[in-house]
């Protein structure tokens, strides 16, 4: 029988302590940027292995930010994947720059370091290569690929909190990383992004252009030590973090192991399972990479099915089993489509896993059986439609 509850497809883990620290800060002077984003960014920094890092409302803003700060503009020129979320894209298109598009290694659904190669022009000034699922870029040859063209790289590791590659954490590699805390992420503080560097220059200006592109010291400006007096040093926005989300980040990240390790045990118990199931691609680790499985993302066989994705998708709901898709291909949507003159067939590794990818329940705050529910579920839609 069907679960008498609807599982959501995603979910935070808010405890008490979680709770404890926000309200902390809402008894404190600071709600805004204050003391505890500034904290928040030193433990992030020491957590992934970098010298500096800087706090913002959201990924996508560190992502533009990183961009607009790396110098990137009109007529430059930024290669990054078929396979992910618009922003990752849409972030480019708003420095004036073309996002261009290199297909998938269909093994890893990453970029493809030899398809960004044949991307490559002189008017190519950025990469950015995508953490998909929490699966680590091959960043080897993204590097390679960077030194021979002179090409900045940030890593959308959206997806990467807890991902290491060859022992190294994302977040250490790249020209700078940034990061999502979006609700549904891994470390969750409900709207929120980091970007990491080694390069202080390069951190400087992102925090100064996430608030206005005031002077650097603006920020205390309300403190008895402080100032009224500051200067705007470029036209910048409104990207900071705030205290309250800091609060969240720090007692997540104090806590990421325990999730972690909660989200390992369902993806063997579900890799287990699957694996009887010829009808379906399970994820895999390779030995180069920890995973952070933020995503479960199971294939389907639809050769051994007499369905397809949507109709599979429409079963597991009627079971109570909540899922998505990650993504839909940039290329297939309306606006790259009429923008960029993109069809179907352009990127045929992207397309041919985007029709039979489904992303299942995997977070931390599922019980164990909620977990064997979702098992029980696929097994059931497989059963009933396989050929």
């Amino acid at each position: 029988m069907p679960r008498t509850e609807f599982l959501p497809y995603a979910l935070p883990l808010i405890e008490d302590d979680d709770i404890a620290e926000v309200v902390d800060s809402l008894k404190s002077n600071w709600i805004s940027k204050g003391p505890k984003t500034m904290e928040f960014e030193k433990r992030f920094a020491e957590y992934v292995g970098a010298k500096y890092a800087v706090a913002l409302n959201s990924c996508t803003a560190a992502l533009h930010l990183t961009l607009l700060a790396a110098g990137i503009g009109p007529g430059d020129e930024v290669i990054t994947t078929p396979l992910t979320f618009a922003a990752s894209a849409n972030v480019v298109i708003h420095t004036g720059a073309k996002p261009v598009l290199a297909d998938i290694d269909p093994l890893t659904m990453n970029i493809d370091p030899a398809r960004i190669r044949e991307k490559i022009t002189a008017r190519t000034k950025a990469l950015i290569p995508v953490h998909m699922a929490g699966l680590p870029v091959h960043m080897d040859e993204i590097l390679a690929l960077a030194k021979e063209n002179n090409l900045f790289v940030l890593e959308d590791a959206a997806h990467a909190v807890y991902t290491q590659y060859k022992g190294k954490m994302i977040g250490s590699l790249g020209n700078a990383t940034a990061f999502s805390f979006y609700a549904t992420k891994n470390l969750a503080t409900g709207e929120g992004g980091m970007v990491t560097t080694d390069d202080e220059a390069l951190a400087d200006k992102i925090r100064i252009m996430s608030v206005h592109g005031m002077s650097r010291n603006a920020w205390n400006r309300y403190n008895a030590g402080g100032s009224w007096f500051y200067e705007i040093l470029y036209p910048g926005y409104k990207d900071n973090m705030t205290d309250i989300q800091a609060a969240l980040g720090m007692t997540q990240l104090a806590k990421l192991a325990r999730m972690q390790g909660i989200r390992k045990e369902i993806v063997q118990r579900y890799n287990s399972r699957f694996a009887r199931l010829p009808e379906l691609e399970i994820p895999q680790e390779p030995e180069y990479a920890r995973h952070a499985w933020h995503l479960y993302i199971i294939r389907l066989n639809l050769e051994r099915l007499t369905v397809d994705r949507a109709r599979f998708i429409e079963e597991l709901k009627a079971e109570n089993i909540g899922t998505s898709v990650h993504f839909i291909p940039l290329h297939l949507h309306p606006y790259y489509r009429d923008t960029y003159g993109y069809q179907r067939g352009d990127y045929p590794q992207a397309e041919a896993v985007y029709d039979r990818i489904i992303s299942l329940p995997l977070y931390p705050k599922m019980s164990s059986q909620d977990a064997e529910d979702v098992i029980e579920a696929v097994e059931h839609v497989v059963s009933k439609f396989r050929k």
